[in-house]
């Protein structure tokens, strides 16, 4: 199906078992090269798939225009042009039901039949699934706190679930996937992403890229700006994700870390060890999340250079928000996305009000994915629910 077919009305419309074998579905919305195709001028004047009158989409090209004019005083140089971006809810869907990695990691340590988790991770993952789900699992690990509701309402997500969850999961994610190759990983990752994005009809998770935002990373690569992805997510798993998508280079993608070790390494510190030509480099265990603050001391960490624009969608993003916006010698920008659409997407408005509460605190401009967005994923692609 031509691309401009499948896009057609909604641009009309201009408002708003991993381990078993698996049958995907005929996926229709844009595929992964079509995705890859996307292409904006420097001048931004082919943009198809925002909203041109919205406050957010003029505040972006203005900003552009502006510091890469050499006659104005806001001016760039081409080598400070750097903008950073965090994944999921920014540019691929989060909320089918939860993260692309959360959801991967509950494929391997509940359903992959390949695979024998040990008891805790299998525990945790039921206790992460209950949230996702809002559903309750007896016998929560000890210590979380959770308390099973027997009036069948479960647990309360995301309240309930443990204020450590980010390197809790992030370590249980990690230690599930320990002693694969990174071409194991790598395939397992890929296979994932056919499976239907859950919750919405024709539509993969691989595929589940926001069309208007992968316009903005082209615009910004054409105007010579040097994009970092910088995520919560496993660094590999946005790597395999983003090649072939986005134009982005492997070595401009931050995320969660974990140790590689050589496969025949055991328990010994990699100072007391050699790498031998029958060796393998395999994952190991979790370091760091790449959330909040860890954000910022990884940008200054593997970039070191502050950002001039940063685009994110949560209170994990903010730290990185305010550290792009505070004390830079240049103009900057942050943009905030909000999940506020109900019809094409699987939104949430109290999240959304949340931030944009805090936009208007600090001073990030906010995105509506329902207004400012003439389409997320292409016209064919709705609501399982509808």
């Amino acid at each position: 199906m031509n691309m401009k077919k499948k896009i057609c009305a909604a641009l009309l419309a201009a408002t708003v078992s991993v381990g078993a074998a698996v049958v995907a579905p005929v996926s229709e919305a844009a595929s992964r090269a079509e995705l890859a195709a996307i292409s904006v001028n420097r001048s931004g004047s082919n943009f198809q798939y925002w909203n041109k009158k919205s406050e957010s989409f003029r505040a972006l090209t203005g900003f552009v225009k502006d510091v890469t004019n050499p006659e104005s005083k806001n001016y760039i140089p081409v080598e400070d042009r750097i903008a950073v971006f965090d994944l999921d809810g920014t540019l691929l869907c989060e909320t089918t039901p939860s993260y692309f990695e959360w959801m991967l990691y509950l494929e391997r340590a509940l359903n992959d039949p390949t695979y024998d988790a040990s008891f805790r991770d299998r525990d945790y993952a039921r206790m992460v699934k209950g949230g996702i789900y809002h559903i309750g699992i007896p016998n929560p690990i000890e210590g979380t706190g959770l308390e099973y509701s027997p009036n069948g309402r479960g647990y309360d997500a995301p309240e309930s679930l443990p204020k450590d969850l980010d390197r809790g999961q992030a370590q249980s994610q990690e230690s599930v996937f320990a002693g694969l190759t990174l071409p194991e990983y790598e395939a397992y990752v890929k296979s994932f992403m056919k499976t239907p994005a859950e919750g919405m009809k024709n539509l993969l998770r691989g595929e589940s890229f926001y069309m208007p935002m992968v316009e903005v990373v082209s615009y910004l690569h054409a105007n010579k700006f040097k994009v970092f992805i910088v995520s919560g997510s496993d660094r590999q798993t946005l790597r395999v994700l983003v090649n072939g998508v986005l134009p982005i280079e492997s070595d401009n993608i931050i995320g969660t870390d974990i140790m590689h070790v050589a496969s025949h390494q055991g328990d010994k510190d990699g100072l007391d060890y050699l790498y031998e030509k029958n060796d393998e480099v395999v994952r190991g265990q979790f370091i760091l999340k790449d959330v909040k603050m860890n954000k910022v001391s990884n940008i200054v960490r593997e970039i070191g250079k502050q950002p001039v624009l940063a685009f994110g969608n949560s209170s994990g993003d903010s730290s990185m928000f305010n550290y792009t916006i505070t004390g830079n010698k240049y103009k900057s920008l942050a943009f905030a996305l909000l999940c506020d659409d109900t019809e094409r997407e699987l939104g949430n408005m109290q999240k959304a009000e949340k931030m944009l509460a805090s936009c208007k605190k600090y001073g990030w401009i906010p995105v509506s994915m329902r207004n400012d967005f003439k389409t997320i994923y292409g016209d064919n692609v709705t609501r399982a629910d509808r």
